[in-house]
């Protein structure tokens, strides 16, 4: 399909006034509260908001970009229309293509947030793919993530050192705490990203294709997400360790484990309850503060993450232990 066609519409059930606490990861949830408890964190997130203010930011971003519309990018437009009307989002954001090989999008801004689709990502997935990662820029813009999205974006990429207005302030604790929290808020939108354009193939596909590139005819989907659940499920506690070093700095978890949760999601029904029309509407719920069942749910996630490592550590330590004193036998008899 030439670029300046557009997409005939698809048909996905619209979610009418659908609350983003009916999509929101536990671990989303609950890294968010951490967050906001780090000392020195509301202190750093108003200095860097002001010091840029919003259209410092726009600048920043949108200088080197193309804006989507009718004229250009029509395709893009068309879907970034569509997977609106999905989730019953009427206020369009803006959305914008910038030219670098790196695969990436963002939902970037402080008080009018817009997406922003890096050209390497357009290149590399095809229409149903493309649709799915704007429906999950969305789901960020919903959910509220665009503000601390975009103090981290901004740490990262101008570097501390270089903002002397955070002078004093104990600033790892709170990049940690924000990256964490910018990984578990991934979790959320590809569930988000899921809903509004309902096609469980293409969400799958996009994290095989971020994982492996472009070439889908040398993949096959049923082995990547055999590989996932693999990487999820087996290792022992060193494996475990290692996972989470691996991820320290990184912004977004493995693609592996992004394709393994949102498999799980599927598989445990939510998804299809909330298509029947089950789910928690905006104009039943506050955004803040979260409610019960959300802290108790987040808890209990991050309770289980932790008995399980602890598990891995106790079976391994006494598996060592059997070894060594089954070892001090042989020698002795």
């Amino acid at each position: 399909m030439a670029e300046s066609e557009v997409p005939s519409a698809r048909s996905t059930t619209v979610l009418t006034d659908i609350s983003p606490i009916s999509w929101e990861h536990p671990a989303d949830r609950a890294a968010l509260q951490t967050l906001r408890s780090v000392p020195g964190f509301n202190e750093a997130v108003k200095k860097i908001a002001g010091f840029f203010g919003e259209r410092g930011v726009r600048l920043l971003f949108q200088a080197n970009a193309v804006r989507v519309g009718p004229n250009q990018f029509p395709k893009l437009n068309t879907m970034l229309t569509e997977v609106c009307e999905t989730m019953d989002w009427a206020n369009l954001p803006d959305l914008f293509v910038s030219q670098t090989p790196f695969v990436n999008a963002g939902a970037i801004g402080l008080d009018e947030p817009f997406i922003l689709l890096n050209s390497g990502a357009v290149s590399l997935l095809d229409d149903d793919e493309t649709r799915v990662i704007i429906g999950h820029e969305l789901g960020h813009i919903i959910s509220g993530h665009a503000l601390y999205r975009t103090i981290l974006i901004l740490v990262l990429t101008i570097g501390i050192k270089n903002l002397p207005f955070l002078a004093g302030l104990a600033l790892l604790p709170i990049q940690l705490a924000l990256l964490e929290w910018y990984r578990k808020s991934e979790l959320s939108a590809d569930r988000a990203g899921l809903l509004a354009t309902q096609d469980t193939e293409a969400s799958k596909r996009m994290f095989m294709k971020l994982a492996g590139g472009g070439d889908a005819s040398q993949m096959n989907l049923e082995a990547f997400m055999e590989q996932a659940r693999e990487y999820e499920s087996e290792g022992g506690p060193l494996d475990t360790i290692y996972k989470i070093l691996n991820t320290l700095n990184a912004t977004h978890p493995f693609n592996t484990l992004r394709a393994a949760e949102l498999d799980k999601w599927i598989t445990g029904g939510t998804y299809e309850v909330i298509l029947g029309g089950d789910y928690q509407r905006r104009s039943e719920t506050a955004d803040e503060p979260p409610l019960k069942e959300d802290v108790r749910d987040a808890a209990e996630y991050y309770t289980k993450e932790a008995k399980e490592v602890v598990g891995q550590v106790t079976s391994a330590a006494k598996k060592a232990a059997q070894a060594f004193s089954d070892a001090f036998k042989n020698k002795t008899e």
